[in-house]
């Protein structure tokens, strides 16, 4: 394949893990080709929920979380808009008392990595959320959070890579993929291409890839379900979650109020909405929502998204191949994380290390688990 065309990195995946990368490769002159069987951002990237939250996060998630959130406030610096990010604070409801010390427990972990926030309960947190129904008794607020329209900010990545000097190919399939000991070898759609690097960030579909190189990771397809509700008068404060998942609630600056939870159906290639999860957890967020008891929802969707045991993502180098990095699996919980991601994997690039700790999410934790529930 000596006459195939050559890059410094080869991405495959043009969600926000593989666009971000791609741009932060490309701001730093390496030569970067960005593979997408699709269209770039309108996979689980573009069709998730928008929340752009720290709160909640596991532990080891919580350093990435904090560099991905420094990202987000870059947005119109790196892509040329601000995607329709809003630093509303994201407020997580408690429904029980054993919650409330949930909440406790999370602030006080929280802040021994520079987050903070605010938990509330009782005559003060009625006073001060008088549209949240009986059923919330309190909740923590992180004031730093917020939500943004994925629709605009995961192509907008993919956008920037192209003008930075990327090779964006949409609808474009990765094939014959292997690793000569040298380079990695493939095709792209009739192309032959070569790479020094290959991220493998295809999402629900990366054990595809990482299978060719003797690897998978025990990681099953999910389908997150959302609606949105026609324009509604403002009323909703923050971004919302509850403690425990399952609802999830934002209100746009038009109006519309976007809601989640549960799972839709789907094939592990394509998913569509739930009817019956779609008025199971409505019923629950009017609870907790009142003035949602009469709203018209106008449109439901769901994605195809890749969820491990654990629910933490894998990210970082493969253990059989060298100068493969793998980025895939985030379990729902990806958008926040994604750029964060893409600087990680440029930084593993271009300086051989990584200043985040990443070390709890390799893909060598699952070498003891049964890798059958694969896609």
């Amino acid at each position: 394949m000596s006459d195939a065309r050559h890059y410094d990195v080869v991405i495959a995946g043009g969600g926000l893990v593989g666009s971000s990368t791609a741009l932060f490769l490309a701001m730093q002159g390496k030569r970067v080709a960005l593979i997408e069987r699709r269209f770039c951002g309108a996979q689980a990237s573009g069709v998730n929920y928008g929340g752009v939250r720290t709160q909640g996060r596991t532990e080891e998630q919580l350093p990435l979380a904090v560099r991905a959130r420094r990202v987000f406030g870059r947005l119109p610096e790196l892509i040329g808009s601000d995607g329709e990010f809003v630093v509303s604070g994201h407020l997580r409801l408690a429904r029980r008392e054993a919650d409330l010390d949930v909440l406790d427990q999370w602030s006080a972990m929280a802040r021994t990595y520079g987050v903070d926030s605010q938990v509330m309960s009782g005559a003060a947190f009625r006073k001060r959320y008088p549209w949240l129904g009986p059923a919330a008794i309190g909740g923590s607020l992180c004031a730093s959070d917020g939500h943004a329209n994925p629709r605009l900010v995961s192509p907008g990545f993919a956008l920037a890579a192209r003008r930075a000097g990327a090779d964006v190919r949409e609808q474009t399939e990765l094939a014959d993929i292997v690793f000569d000991g040298t380079r990695f070898q493939m095709r792209a759609g009739g192309e032959r291409i070569s790479s020094d690097w290959l991220v493998n960030s295809a999402g629900a579909w990366a054990n595809r890839i990482a299978g060719s190189f003797g690897e998978q990771a025990p990681m099953k397809p999910i389908y997150p379900n959302m609606w949105v509700t026609e324009p509604l008068p403002l009323f909703i404060g923050h971004s919302l979650g509850v403690v425990g998942g399952g609802i999830y609630a934002r209100q746009v600056e038009r109006g519309n109020c976007v809601i989640g939870g549960g799972r839709g159906h789907g094939d592990g290639e394509y998913a569509q909405p739930s009817t019956a999860t779609t008025r199971a957890v409505m019923r629950d967020a009017c609870a907790l929502l009142p003035a949602l008891r009469d709203a018209l929802l106008i449109r439901t969707w769901s994605g195809v998204e890749g969820e491990t045991p654990d629910s933490n993502p894998v990210i970082g180098p493969s253990r059989t191949t060298p100068r493969l990095l793998h980025a895939f699996g985030f379990s729902g919980g990806g958008f926040l994380l994604a750029p964060g991601v893409g600087e990680v994997l440029a930084e593993l690039i271009t300086q051989g290390e990584t200043s985040t700790p990443i070390d709890a999410f390799s893909i060598g934790r699952f070498s003891l688990m049964p890798v059958s529930a694969t896609h």
